[in-house]
């Protein structure tokens, strides 16, 4: 099952280099059902995995002048904060039983609920998108200033609670709001979904010693071959097929993790 995670690896980069996101929205559940990682470690894996792979996608936009460096520091900057502040202060004081009601919940068993809600969520929001065809003309919009914080501490929160990078959130925000291309925002994503991951691993260190550095950087190899994989395929694939494909897959995923996690445990 290893093999197989690591081939579903290169799939998982694959859509990074592609849409610049679902990166972590999918390596969590191959880590989790696949390669059989503790719910909990695996966010922490898929951050290192992720943040690794999205930093070597991040230089090649540098280089090749893709990124939009303004936008990383107005969205990115409090979207690190957040993510940092909930794995290092918050995450550890959820209980490892929580009581809602009559009903139990184990911590990995809630977190993957929560997980599962979001994927729903974003793959709507990315099917949605498609229709409204988001990929305009760059443009002077000016979005206010409390809106950007809002929208980088929300990415934030998530990615600190469930491992996840932020893209499928940070590609809409960048587009509907900055109005940026979509290849632009695809590398400008990738800048901020590696500072996310980065300090949502330093808020994990204690877990270091817990890793399986043979799965996990067979994992991670396979991610950065799919990378380069994706952006190499990214000037062939129509982005609006590719982005309603995906979120449907997204949806699928997400559906699935919440049927077994409630009707079929």
């Amino acid at each position: 099952m290893i093999i197989l995670g690591c081939i579903l690896a290169i799939l998982v980069g694959i859509t990074l280099g592609l849409i610049g996101s679902g990166g972590t929205i999918l390596t969590v559940p191959i880590l989790v059902y696949i390669m059989s990682v503790e719910p909990a470690l695996s966010t922490t894996y898929s951050l290192f995995a992720i943040g690794i792979t999205s930093f070597i996608g991040a230089i090649r936009g540098v280089i090749k002048k893709e990124a939009d460096l303004p936008k990383v520091i107005s969205f990115g900057l409090p979207s690190l904060i957040v993510v940092f502040v909930t794995r290092s202060y918050i995450l550890p004081l959820v209980p490892d039983v929580i009581h809602i009601g009559s009903f139990t919940f184990h911590q990995n068993v809630l977190l993957m609920i929560l997980f599962s809600f979001v994927m729903v969520a974003s793959s709507l929001s990315m099917i949605r998108s498609v229709k409204n065809n988001p990929e305009v003309p760059a443009s002077n919009v000016k979005t206010p200033i409390e809106v950007i914080i809002l929208q980088g501490a929300m990415v934030g929160l998530v990615t600190g609670l469930v491992g996840a990078g932020g893209g499928f959130l940070i590609i809409p925000a960048l587009v509907n709001f900055y109005h940026l291309p979509m290849k632009r925002a695809v590398a400008t994503s990738l800048i901020i979904i590696s500072i996310n991951s980065f300090f949502g691993v330093m808020g994990d260190l204690e877990k270091f010693e817990l890793f399986d550095w043979n799965l996990l950087l067979g994992y991670t190899g396979g991610t950065v071959l799919g990378i380069f994989i994706g952006f190499y395929l990214s000037d062939r694939i129509s982005n609006k097929s590719l982005k309603k494909g995906f979120g449907y897959m997204i949806l699928a995923v997400g559906l699935y993790i919440l049927l077994k996690e409630t009707l079929l445990r």
